[in-house]
């Protein structure tokens, strides 16, 4: 918990040899409430919205021992198969993806499927291309309401989702209740937004929050947006806490982590979490 928030580990942060059993009650055994499953570029993350009925089960059986759910999915593999692709078999399998991403939502209780927001990522963004994207989301929010599970666009490490004002364009054009928001500190405040106007902004449609430290983009520098360590980083996390907490957030809290070969993750992970606490007590308990 962090505060009276539930507060989640990425399944990345962990070593991605242990199965399933092992993976949530490590996380358990850290302090964490639950754990957000990745699927991601690699086959073997697409797969498992493929998964036969054994391997279904050893997931199932794993949550019901450790008693940690999975609330959330990373839904990141749409990097490499686009809505907004110029081939339309690319485009195909990002639907197709879609389908199965939220029947596997539906299995295992998953509510929330975070969306990456990129019209296309190894290919040259084009009018047609954004034209696609639209579709595919308005696409996936329809299929997002008949089995009622809920889609929320991440705020990005590229230009076109780089606040939650420009995924509010979006959602003017997709005014459904199963779209909706799941702003990352650490993007958010890596593109030089004002946290406090765009958490505001945002307030009534944030279903979840991903806690990272990134590297502000200059006009001479991209910016970091992955594996830079807690505090070292742009992120004011005890001002951006507090301001949730002024807004009424009470949902979850997600810690987004990277394991690497040959580091001691136990005690990354471990530390990150203690350092994200004393941000907590900081920015909200003390000025409560």
């Amino acid at each position: 918990m962090l505060g009276n928030h539930l507060l989640g580990l990425y399944e990345k942060a962990l070593p991605p040899e242990m199965d399933w059993e092992s993976r949530l009650q490590t996380a358990k055994d850290l302090g964490y409430d639950y754990v957000e499953i990745s699927i991601d570029e690699k086959d073997e993350r697409i797969n498992r919205l493929f998964w036969n009925e054994a391997q279904k089960e050893e997931l199932h059986a794993a949550i019901q021992k450790t008693g940690v759910p999975i609330p959330s999915m990373c839904l990141s593999c749409h990097r490499r198969f686009p809505y907004g692709s110029a081939d339309p078999v690319i485009r195909e399998k990002a639907h197709e993806i879609t389908k199965q991403a939220i029947l596997f939502c539906r299995e295992f209780g998953i509510r929330v499927i975070q969306l990456a927001g990129y019209d296309v990522y190894y290919e040259e963004s084009t009018k047609e291309s954004l034209q696609y994207f639209l579709d595919g989301l308005r696409s996936a929010a329809r299929l997002a309401e008949k089995y009622q599970v809920m889609l929320a666009m991440e705020i990005m490490d590229t230009e076109l989702m780089s606040s939650i004002t420009r995924y509010k364009r979006y959602k003017d054009a997709i005014p459904s209740p199963w779209f909706t928001v799941y702003p990352d500190l650490g993007n958010l405040t890596a593109w030089g937004n004002d946290p406090r106007s765009e958490l505001t902004l945002g307030i009534h449609e944030i279903v979840g929050v991903h806690l990272k430290d990134t590297l502000a983009v200059t006009p001479t520098f991209a910016g970091q947006f992955k594996c830079v360590p807690f505090g070292e980083g742009c992120v004011d996390f005890a001002a951006e806490l507090r301001i949730l907490e002024d807004l009424g957030y009470a949902g979850p809290y997600m810690m987004e982590m990277w394991y690497a070969p040959g580091m001691d993750w136990k005690t990354y992970i471990t530390d990150a979490k203690q350092y994200i606490e004393e941000q907590f007590r900081k920015g909200v308990l003390e000025t409560a």
